[in-house]
């Protein structure tokens, strides 16, 4: 049995009944599930104050579980990365643990990728996703599948549709990314991967198309888009129209950036704050093919020398295009 720890690295958590929701529920899914002791602790807005998420983070990663899953996302991650001990934290990867959360979680996720270089797992949340009351839809079908087959090896692809015109795009390198503020916070700090020829995805909730473009800007004037081989866009949910918007939307937002990027610009990921979402191996070399409107993004066969930038190494993209992979895809749709 995988042994599970609920933890809070960021936010308070409002009320303790999703947490434990969620602890049953992922012990009906076979889980060995222990909430660490100070998951529901308070200090302000934070899930106690930093010496003490700072202290239960490294708790659970001396305890190396198989699976490290927070409890909620919010904000508080950014406080403790300079003390934050990285190589105990990748230790435990070594050791098996698979740290998975989204939101505030790609702080610790990037910080680790850019001090380790080792693989975390950008995917649900506890309380979002697996407390979630049935009245408010209960658990997602596909999200649960999802994470359970990433949580014990098998999932070695994730399929999605884009939107038309991407037919024969294809890339290979290192997958990284998560939520845009907090992505765009980490510029410039030594918890920033520096990746070229990777393939970024991003995702945010709550912030208006404009404020998106601003911080895709960013990321593309610092010469971090360009960079990459292609740039896979999730769910940007939440966000409140504005009479002053006057046919700016999401949509025009993405066709400002694809005049600017050099580099494909994919949407349609299923994946951010939205129920339905796919998990995904931050750091991991991963190859993509768009054939049509259907992409595929998979990490189960691929091998040294798929990331040197020059497109060498062994192509085993037809044996993913076409669903002769072993272990399992999801579509989010």
């Amino acid at each position: 049995m995988s042994s599970l720890i609920l933890h809070s690295p960021s936010g308070v958590l409002a009320q303790a009944q999703p947490l434990r929701r969620a602890a049953k529920r992922l012990g009906a899914l076979g889980f060995e599930v222990n909430v660490d002791d100070d998951a529901l602790a308070r200090h302000q807005r934070f899930a106690g104050d930093d010496a003490t998420r700072l202290a239960a983070l490294h708790r659970v990663a001396e305890a190396a579980p198989s699976v490290a899953l927070a409890t909620r996302g919010g904000y508080g991650l950014t406080r403790l990365l300079d003390r934050i001990d990285w190589s105990l934290i990748a230790r435990s990867v070594e050791r098996g643990t698979r740290w998975v959360g989204l939101s505030d979680l790609t702080a610790l996720q990037l910080g680790l990728l850019a001090h380790t270089k080792q693989v975390s797992w950008a995917g649900p949340l506890a309380c979002d996703d697996f407390g979630r009351a049935e009245a408010d839809g209960g658990v997602d079908e596909i999200t649960r599948d999802c994470f359970l087959e990433a949580m014990d090896g098998s999932l070695e692809a994730v399929g999605f549709r884009t939107e038309a015109g991407l037919d024969g795009v294809e890339a290979r390198g290192t997958l990284w990314g998560g939520n845009l503020a907090v992505l765009c916070s980490l510029l410039g700090t030594p918890h920033f991967p520096r990746i070229k020829g990777g393939i970024l995805f991003l995702e945010d909730v709550n912030e208006h198309p404009y404020r998106i473009e601003r911080m895709l800007l960013q990321l593309w004037q610092a010469g971090v888009l360009d960079a990459q081989k292609v740039v896979v866009l999730g769910s940007f949910s939440g966000w409140k129209k504005s009479p002053l918007d006057r046919g700016y939307s999401m949509k025009t937002c993405v066709q400002a950036l694809r005049e600017r990027v050099k580099v494909p610009i994919l949407t349609g990921l299923p994946f951010g704050h939205v129920p339905t979402k796919v998990c995904l191996p931050v750091g991991a070399k991963v190859e993509m093919m768009v054939e049509g409107r259907d992409v595929i993004l998979a990490w189960g066969h691929v091998g040294p020398g798929h990331d040197d930038g020059h497109g060498r190494g062994h192509d085993h993209a037809d044996d993913h295009g076409h669903g002769h992979h072993h272990g399992h895809d999801h579509h989010g749709h």
